[in-house]
C-alpha cells in the first residue's frame, strides 16, 4: 500500500526522520500538526519546533493547534479525508473524534518496546533502570496511553557506552523505517499487548539530576548517560553548579561524596564514580584532570 493520502502529527527532532521518510516513500502529506513555536535562547524569541522548520523548508501545509478538542477542530481534521495519520511525539492527546477520522486509523511510532515503557521519556526511562534492550514499536493508536496493538517491533540492544543521544538518534531511524514498513503492508496482524510488563516512563524532572553521592556509582553513571543533555546531571562544589557529562562507575569505597582517587574519582554508596568531562558554568566541556588542577583539590576533600 503506498501514496496514502496522511496528515503526520509529531514536534521534537525524533519525529522529523519518519516525516522524511514518509514524503520519501512517496505518500502524500495533506497537513503537519506541530506544537506551536515556544520562547528559546536568551532573547526568548518564539521558535518553531523541529517538525513545523522541517514541514515549512519543504513546503507542507502546517497547523499548530493548541488543543484538538475544540469541535472547530476536529471538524477541520476529519474535512481532510486522510487514509490514516501518522504520530511521532506530537505532545497533544488526541481525542476519540481525531483517532477515529482516518479510514485506517491513527498509527504512532513509540521509543520503547510496548508495554514497558508507557509514556513521556522511555529512552531516558530504559537508560536509566539499566535494560539490557529497548527498540521501536509501531502501534495502531487508541484512547489510552501507549495501549493500541502493536503492528511492529524491532529492539535493540543497550550497552554500557549507551547515552539517551546515541539511542535517541538509533531509534529515530529504525521507526523512521518501520512506519514506512507498515504502512507498505496489506496487511499487518495487530496484536493486543500483554497485560504482564508495564511500566511507565515519566515525565524528566530537574530534580533528577542533582547527584546524590549516597546512592550507588552505578546509578548515577547510568544517570549522567541518561540525563545528559537534559536536564544535565550536576554537583555543587565552591558555590559553582558542576555538569558531569562522562563518568566511569568502578570499585572501590570510602565517605561517599570525598574525592578518593586522582584526578576525580568521588566515592559513592556503593563503588566509586570516575569522573572524566565536567562543565563549569559558562565554560566548555573539560577533562577531569583540568577541573581538579583549577580547584586544587586533595585527596579526601569532599565535594558537596
Amino acid at each position: 500500500m503506498t501514496g496514502l493520502r496522511l496528515a503526520f502529527m509529531g514536534s521534537p527532532e525524533f519525529s522529523v526522520l519518519t516525516l522524511a521518510a514518509l514524503i520519501d516513500a512517496g505518500h502524500d502529506i495533506v497537513r503537519v500538526y506541530a506544537q506551536p513555536p515556544r520562547p528559546a535562547g536568551r532573547g526568548h524569541h518564539e521558535r518553531r519546533c523541529p517538525v513545523h522548520a522541517y514541514a515549512v523548508e519543504h513546503g507542507l501545509e502546517v497547523a499548530i493547534p493548541a488543543t484538538l478538542k475544540d469541535p472547530a477542530a476536529q471538524a477541520e481534521f476529519a474535512a481532510l479525508e486522510l487514509d490514516a495519520a501518522v504520530v511521532v511525539a506530537y505532545g497533544l492527546i488526541l481525542p476519540e473524534p481525531i483517532l477515529a477520522a482516518p479510514r485506517l486509523g491513527c498509527f504512532n511510532v513509540h521509543a520503547s518496546l510496548l508495554p514497558r515503557w508507557r509514556g513521556a521519556a522511555p529512552i531516558q526511562r530504559a537508560i536509566l533502570a539499566g535494560d539490557d534492550e529497548t527498540g521501536v514499536t509501531i502501534m495502531a493508536m487508541d484512547a489510552g496511553l501507549d495501549t493500541g496493538p502493536i503492528l511492529l517491533q524491532q529492539a535493540t540492544p543497550i550497552t554500557g557506552a549507551t547515552t539517551a543521544t546515541t539511542l535517541h538518534d538509533g531509534l529515530a531511524e529504525i521507526g523512521a523505517r518501520l512506519m514506512v514498513e507498515a504502512l507498505a503492508a496489506d496487511a499487518l496482524p495487530a496484536r493486543p499487548q500483554p497485560e504482564d510488563g508495564v511500566t511507565y516512563a515519566e515525565k524528566l524532572r530537574r530534580d533528577e539530576a542533582r547527584i546524590d553521592w549516597a546512592r550507588p556509582a552505578v546509578e548515577l553513571e547510568r544517570a549522567i548517560r541518561a540525563l545528559n543533555p537534559w536536564p544535565g546531571v550536576w554537583f555543587e562544589n565552591a558555590g559553582e553548579r558542576i555538569k558531569v557529562l562522562e563518568a566511569t562507575a568502578i570499585d572501590g569505597n570510602g565517605d561517599a561524596g570525598r574525592l578518593v582517587e586522582t584526578p576525580l574519582s568521588v566515592a559513592c554508596g556503593e563503588g566509586r564514580l570516575r569522573i572524566e568531562r565536567l562543565q563549569r558554568p559558562g565554560k566548555g566541556p573539560m577533562a577531569a584532570a583540568d577541573f581538579v588542577r583549577g580547584y586544587e583539590m586533595a585527596l579526601g576533600a569532599p565535594l558537596e
